[in-house]
């Protein structure tokens, strides 16, 4: 296994210490640990292999955007641009504080490093619709535009709307990826309103659609390389993911979508964590 795809594992199990971190001990209110924890591999994989940006210039015009359309999830795409410098580490504790850079939803020019804000589920798609657009319109064509979806967003009609446009208008810089992790706030997916089949859906609209093991970092890898260099459609990812991956006791259980861990439950996971961490270390050993 290469060095490269064992340091991206490393920094997603960091990732994942980092969401246990908020959720044990930052501010108040739902910290939504259960999509966080489902969204760690590919976020780290996009922030430290794929995308082209620059921490001391988190306004660079040329790099690449990311959308966290699941803005719920805050807490991974916290950790991961303060792994990767765009602020100290020891800020992420002052998460959902008054004041704070860092709060409940991602913040678009209050966080260094967000693109766009969001939370308000749906409008991410047609965000990054409308930021790829322009940037077509200046005539970049390098940047791309990474999109993460949940699964249980994608009922709303404003994502069908986007997926409907964006083919039409010729975007090939736009990439979403779907975490199906077949879970939302209240329930089974499939049993709420499935939507079965994800792919033909997808494709019905005018996307490539590649399926790939949201926890499986050289997949990740592979299918995001290729959706990097894709050229005359837009490209979906459907991200088959574990809510709560990496934490046993967190993983498929949807009482973790927004629960707040206990000191007990934030010492269980850090361990299994570190665990996992001695485990990639043995193992290139």
């Amino acid at each position: 296994m290469s060095k490269e795809i064992n340091n991206l594992k490393r920094t997603a199990v960091q990732i994942r210490k980092d969401i246990m971190d908020i959720s044990a001990h930052c501010g108040g209110g739902a910290t939504h640990v259960g999509p966080a924890l489902s969204a760690a591999d590919i976020v780290a994989a996009l922030y430290f292999k794929i995308m082209n940006v620059d921490p001391t210039n988190p306004s660079w015009e040329d790099r690449d955007r990311f959308i966290l359309s699941k803005g719920h999830a805050y807490s991974v795409l916290y950790a991961a641009l303060a792994e990767r410098g765009y602020f100290p580490r020891e800020e992420l504790m002052t998460t959902r504080n008054i004041n704070s850079r860092l709060q409940g939803h991602p913040v678009l020019g209050k966080t260094p490093g967000v693109d766009m804000v969001s939370g308000s589920l749906g409008n991410g798609l047609s965000c990054g619709l409308g930021i790829a657009m322009g940037l077509k319109l200046q005539g970049k064509r390098k940047p791309r535009v990474y999109v993460m979806l949940g699964d249980g967003e994608s009922q709303e009609g404003m994502v069908w709307e986007a997926a409907m446009c964006a083919p039409n208008k010729g975007i090939d810089n736009l990439v979403a990826i779907v975490d199906y992790n077949h879970l939302q706030s209240c329930g089974a997916l499939d049993e709420i309103n499935s939507l079965h089949p994800m792919v033909e859906k997808w494709e019905s609209f005018g996307w490539k659609v590649f399926e790939m093991n949201g926890h499986d970092m050289d997949d990740i890898v592979s299918k995001l390389l290729i959706a990097r260099e894709y050229a005359g459609q837009p490209v979906c990812l459907i991200a088959h993911t574990v809510k709560g991956r990496g934490v046993s006791f967190i993983e498929h259980n949807n009482a973790w979508h927004a629960k707040i861990a206990t000191e007990a439950e934030y010492q269980a996971a850090i361990e299994e964590l570190d665990a996992q961490l001695t485990a990639i270390d043995a193992d290139e050993d």
